[in-house]
Order: structure tokens, then C-alpha cells, then sequence
């Protein structure tokens, strides 16, 4: 799958300058250098740096800001959420054990960046954002990028049930615990990805459905997202 940008979009002022949407060499090389970074700090799931060396980070935020799109670090994208810091996005995905043709329900589509990763990974992506100034954002940008995602306005919690069951659910803020939906959207045998905690600083699970009734856990670790809201879409 390739992220092309039809010509109209370098002249849509209202949302991307032609700087933006621009993928040079040096934003390339940039790129590069973000993946040997995550490489040097554990990920070696290679068709997964493949596909984040295929994603413009850059694309995702302000052509003011391009000197933070490609370090290792989270940044601010408004409505008080965050584009996901790269490794975080590395590491999510890889423990998610994605493969092509795979339901990958998403919980948070935020800025919109992991959600490309996942579909050009071949996954078919179910994303729900529940901040509606940043879900109209961010599905303007996904749609001119001809990103292949089904995006959806709603609470998280409740996730998408009239696609279920999922092969994986990917869960890209902290949650004070594992919702019930989630779980029950899952498909047997499938696996679900939630950093699980409240405060600055969750910890990463990995709960494998092992039927309808039984699931085992894994943890992977400290991590900090922004926090899972629950009960109702926010209005602006």
C-alpha cells in the first residue's frame, strides 16, 4: 500500500501547506535515522520498521515542528492528546503480532499516525476517536492520504460491535482498566493491547483471549499515555 497524495491537496491551504505534504530526501533521511534509533533500543520486528519507514511521521504535524517529527519523543497535536512517541508505537505494534487481513479495532485514532502504520500493514483498521476537533482533522488528512481505515466518532469504551469479532484490539491511551467491550469484541484466540493504569505512567498488558470466559496476561512494562475517557464523545 502506497500513502499518495492526489494534486489538489498541496493546494488545500486549510489544512496542509505544500511543505507539509512534501516527503523529500531529507525527510527520508530523517526517517532513517529515527528507525536505527528504534532498533538500537530493542525493536527488531522489521516488517514493522518497514512500514513506519514507509509512514511520513511529518505529515502528522505542523511543517513548524518538523525538527520533533522524526526524534524519538511525543508531542503535543491539541485537544490536549499527543502523536504517540515512535518507539511507543514500535513496541505497541509489534506485541500486537499484526499481519496482513487482520480486524484491528483501535482504540484512539489521535493523530492519526498509528493508525497508517497498522493499515500498511496490510491490517483491516477499525479506529475510534472520541475528540471531534481532532477526529475531523485527522480523518481530512487519512482520506487524502488514501489511507485504507474505517474511522469512526464515539467512546472508546464501548468499541465497535457491529464489526466484531476483532483479531486484535490496540488500545492507544491509559485505561484505569480493561473494559468488558473490548474483551468480549475480541475473537477467540485474538489478542488485545492496553496500557492499564491511572496517574502519569500505565502498564503495558497483553491479554490473549483464550475463550470466551478465560484470558491470560502479559506485561511488558511502565509506559505513559494520555488518559482514556469514558461514557461520552467530547463535543469540540
Amino acid at each position: 500500500m502506497e500513502f499518495i497524495l492526489e494534486s489538489k491537496t498541496l493546494k488545500d491551504k486549510s489544512y496542509f501547506s505544500s511543505q507539509e505534504m512534501e516527503d523529500s530526501y531529507r525527510h527520508k533521511g530523517l526517517r532513517r535515522n529515527l528507525l536505527a534509533q528504534l532498533r538500537l533500543k530493542g525493536i527488531k520486528n522489521e516488517d514493522v520498521l518497514e512500514a513506519m519507514e514507509a509512514v511520513p511521521r511529518h505529515f502528522f504535524m505542523s511543517s513548524a515542528f518538523l525538527k520533533f517529527a522524526y526524534e524519538d519523543k511525543a508531542f503535543p497535536i491539541g485537544a490536549d492528546q499527543t502523536i504517540s512517541q515512535p518507539y511507543t508505537v514500535a513496541f505497541q505494534t509489534s506485541i500486537l503480532n499484526v499481519s496482513a487481513g487482520m480486524k484491528v479495532l483501535e482504540i484512539g485514532t489521535g493523530s492519526g499516525y498509528q493508525t497508517s502504520v497498522l493499515a500498511k500493514l496490510g491490517a483491516k483498521v477499525f479506529s475510534i476517536e472520541r475528540q471531534k476537533s481532532l477526529f475531523l482533522k485527522t480523518d481530512s488528512l487519512l482520506t487524502k492520504m488514501r489511507v485504507k481505515a474505517q474511522r469512526y466518532y464515539g467512546d472508546g469504551y464501548k468499541g465497535k460491535p457491529g464489526f466484531a469479532p476483532y483479531d486484535r484490539v490496540l488500545v492507544t491511551c491509559g485505561a484505569p482498566e480493561v473494559p468488558d467491550a473490548l474483551l468480549k469484541q475480541l475473537k477467540v484466540g485474538g489478542l488485545l493491547v492496553i496500557p492499564v493504569g491511572q496517574g502519569n505512567s500505565q502498564e503495558m498488558l497483553r491479554l490473549t483471549k483464550n475463550s470466551e470466559t478465560d484470558f491470560s496476561v502479559e506485561r511488558f512494562g511502565e509506559f505513559s499515555f494520555v488518559p482514556m475517557l469514558e461514557d461520552r464523545e467530547m463535543r469540540n
